[in-house]
């Protein structure tokens, strides 16, 4: 007596039929939606601080202001955009765009004689130098990039202190280049415009190129790209050293703005940059991208500003909450992501194997 086990064979269209059905591969409203939450939170605050506040909120001096404040922090998002791309964090990007500031201020005040262009090259080349040394400790030694970076981002404070003698620096820059950082085009911010070329650059690399390509396969699944043939030590140590330097360019802009150095400016700007980053990776792409992180950026930085429109100058705790909720929040919804992706490529996997298993069994043995 014999049994017949063999399995039926389900086309591919015939599964991918019941798999939608199922609610399986099917794109809910909420998810399309949620892809442009940051544009819909945006208009949402325009609308409503516009509707509160209209003669302040609504004004081209706020949102000239805003645009101009939230610069050097959307720079630094960038910078840690950059080795999140390959699956590393680099939680010393608000340290290095600090140590870019401070050396930008001790040369212009100890060797007055030396052109601030000068000065900002060799800040880019040692803060690529920081960035290699970061790479090391997390290619060479094998430690978490969590725990190298943070650890990297002490160091780099205490080299701040002893470079400023634990004092706040200032008068170190003459008008014109101040004038860098604080004049405008055609109405627009100057310093916007630099933040629009470098992401404008870093979007084409990223999303055109096969550094960019490399660089998400990476962050996607390191073993298979391995596996695959990327060098992913290289692509680690370039993303880090990439990520330093668009740090160290955040402190240079910072120096044409402000001209003065304070501790305390580079980790403040830290969670501000985390949350943008984070929730602009559940944007658009549905990964780490530079546009939703700048719009996520800036959809936040204008709600902080209409709401501190509304309830006064005396709410100084609006900005930590309203940052601090939007990181847990960013970090939920990029987490979400993650699952759904990891969810949905299992499924693909599954059905190529159904798929090359029915075709096994459809083809009959040769004689």
């Amino acid at each position: 007596m014999s049994t017949d086990t063999t399995k039926p064979v389900v086309s591919p269209a015939a599964r991918r039929s019941l798999k939608s059905s199922s609610g399986a591969t099917s794109t809910p409203l909420s998810v399309t939606l949620g892809r442009y939450s940051a544009i819909i939170l945006w208009a949402g605050f325009t609308i409503l601080f516009g509707i509160l506040r209209p003669d302040t909120f609504l004004s081209s001096v706020t949102w000239r202001l805003t645009f101009s404040e939230g610069v050097v922090t959307a720079i630094v998002a960038l910078a840690f955009l950059v080795p999140l791309a390959a699956g590393v964090y680099d939680l010393s990007v608000g340290a290095t765009m600090g140590t870019g500031l401070v050396l930008m201020n001790w040369f212009g005040l100890n060797h007055p004689g030396l052109p601030p262009w000068q000065v900002a090259i060799g800040v880019l080349a040692f803060c690529a130098l920081i960035g290699f040394c970061s790479a090391v400790v997390i290619v060479k030694f094998r430690v978490q990039s969590l725990i190298a970076t943070l650890g990297v981002s002490q160091v780099l404070l205490a080299f701040q202190l002893f470079m400023a003698n634990n004092r706040q620096l200032t008068g170190a820059f003459e008008s014109s280049w101040l004038d860098l950082g604080n004049g405008q085009v055609l109405g627009i911010p100057v310093v916007a415009l630099y933040l629009l070329v470098l992401a404008v650059l870093m979007w084409f690399v990223l999303e055109h190129t096969p550094v960019g390509r490399r660089l998400f396969a990476v962050g996607s699944n390191p073993e298979a790209a391995r596996l695959a043939g990327l060098n992913v030590e290289r692509l680690t140590y370039g993303s880090l050293m990439t990520s330093a330097v668009i740090g160290g360019f955040a402190g240079i802009v910072f120096s044409m703005k402000v001209g003065t150095y304070n501790s305390s400016v580079g980790p403040g700007l830290l969670f501000p940059a985390l949350a943008a980053v984070f929730f602009g990776a559940s944007q658009f792409a549905r990964r780490p991208n530079v546009w939703g992180t700048l719009i996520a950026y800036f959809a936040l930085a204008f709600g902080v500003k209409g709401l501190q429109l509304t309830f006064g100058p005396g709410t100084f705790w609006i900005q930590p909450l309203f940052q601090g909720a939007a990181l847990l929040i960013a970090v939920a919804l990029a987490s979400r992501v993650v699952g759904q992706t990891r969810r949905s490529r299992q499924l693909q996997r599954e059905a190529a194997a159904d798929d090359a298993q029915a075709a096994g069994e459809a083809t009959p043995p040769p004689r």
